[in-house]
């Protein structure tokens, strides 16, 4: 048996075992911690590039999810003002079939006129402020020359397009600015026009709606997608805490035993003084 005490090989190597399973534990704990298995590209370099495609992937998805909803919303906007706007024409036919009968004279008529005047205005008002985020949405300019573009997806591919650029809901586009019911004939002409602009008005909703329609079948689309790409990327970058606790309680009874054997390999050169 030889002894040297200038090079303390066994001493080394437990404290090179010991630094290693500090370090071990150290990055268990921080797994822990962050609920990350992976918090640097050196924990898993493969696994590190996959998972931040994954997370580029479902945050633009959750983006996209936004937008659909802020489209939904524009065009609730929209929708809710052709509403009004065909409640309006609706009193507007009304007191038209009321002019329509010979059994009301001249001051009647002045004074229906004067009402289906006042309601025509306020078609126009409704048309002037139907408006989202500053975009006009019932008189053709609002987007792109009325046409709006919704990005519904992560890619640059994945656009909704909704075209209003034909849409104009004023009182001169419908026809019924300038209504006359001073003669029942007069206002039966006036009824034509009103049921005219009726139907424009329901065709301009039904387009809406269409376009919601498409836009929930998108939204459910893209959440069951962004759900599935968040679980594969979970189980590449998650911590499991289970594992990693287990691994902690074996790793700390490591560490105390390594402490034990470095302890005793720096106490064994001390057996040399026995010669002197």
């Amino acid at each position: 048996m030889s002894f040297r005490i200038n090079t303390n090989s066994q001493a080394a190597l437990s404290l090179n075992s010991l630094n290693k399973t500090s370090n071990e534990i150290g990055m268990r704990q921080l797994r822990l911690a962050t609920g990350s298995r992976i918090n640097s590209a050196a924990d898993d370099s493969a696994g590190f590039t996959i998972s931040k495609k994954l997370e580029s992937k479902t945050r633009g998805q959750a983006q996209a999810l936004s937008n659909i909803g802020d489209a939904k919303s524009l065009m609730s906007v929209a929708e809710g003002s052709l509403g009004s706007i065909q409640d309006i024409l609706v009193t507007m036919k009304e007191k038209s079939v009321q002019a329509a009968n010979d059994t009301l004279g001249a001051d009647e008529r002045t004074a229906i006129k004067s009402q289906i005047d006042e309601l025509a205005k306020e078609i126009g008002d409704i048309t002037t402020n139907a408006k989202f985020n500053g975009q006009s949405l019932l008189d053709g300019t609002g987007g792109t020359a009325g046409v709006f573009n919704f990005q519904v997806g992560d890619t640059a591919a994945e656009k909704f397009e909704l075209d209003l650029s034909g849409v104009d809901s004023s009182a001169a586009t419908l026809a019924v600015d300038a209504l006359a019911v001073d003669t029942a004939a007069n206002a039966q002409t006036s009824i034509t026009a009103i049921d005219a602009a009726i139907k424009t008005v329901s065709t301009y909703a039904s387009k809406l709606g269409d376009a919601q329609n498409r836009l929930d079948f998108k939204a459910e689309n893209l959440e069951t997608s962004k759900t599935n790409y968040e679980a594969a990327n979970s189980r590449i970058a998650d911590a499991d805490f289970a594992k990693e606790q287990m691994e902690i309680v074996k790793l700390q009874i490591l560490q105390q035993t390594g402490s034990a054997m470095f302890a005793q390999s720096n106490a064994a050169p001390q057996s040399v003084l026995s010669f002197f």
